[in-house]
């Protein structure tokens, strides 16, 4: 399950029914998160340390696949991959997107179907393709 959080959900409809024109980012970054944000997009705890950062993906044609089916599911079209853990990540349940590599505005969050517990010497976490599920319906 994934979901637009507010700011998101009134930029758009300020954009739509109201005089205010909402930018595209310069910049899409998905975030990792051990505790969800809420709608509000507080809450939530993100991955820190241990070599984490953000990974950018987009906004392009290339970076995300168009939903199919009226469903509103967008994926990643290539892999996302973060730097290999060189300290505990903690339980990874959820990714979200920022418009900035650091601090931004959340713009929407989603589960994973599995969460991961992510350690110091793990591989490299990686979304493969087609794997990352952003649902706005």
């Amino acid at each position: 399950m994934s979901s637009a959080t507010n700011v998101l959900e009134e930029s758009i409809g300020n954009h739509l029914l109201r005089t205010a024109t909402w930018p595209k980012p310069a910049g899409i970054y998905i975030a990792l998160f051990t505790t969800l944000p809420l709608e509000d997009g507080t809450g939530g705890v993100e991955v820190s340390g241990g070599n984490y950062a953000r990974v950018q993906n987009g906004p392009s044609d290339t970076a995300w696949n168009a939903p199919t089916g009226g469903n509103g599911e967008f994926s990643n079209a290539a892999a996302i991959v973060y730097g290999a853990p060189n300290a505990n990540w903690g339980n990874v349940v959820g990714a979200g997107i920022y418009d900035a590599s650091t601090g931004g505005t959340l713009l929407a969050v989603a589960n994973l179907d599995t969460a991961r517990n992510i350690v110091a010497g793990d591989p490299a976490p990686n979304f493969p393709a087609g794997a990352l599920k952003f649902i706005f319906a």
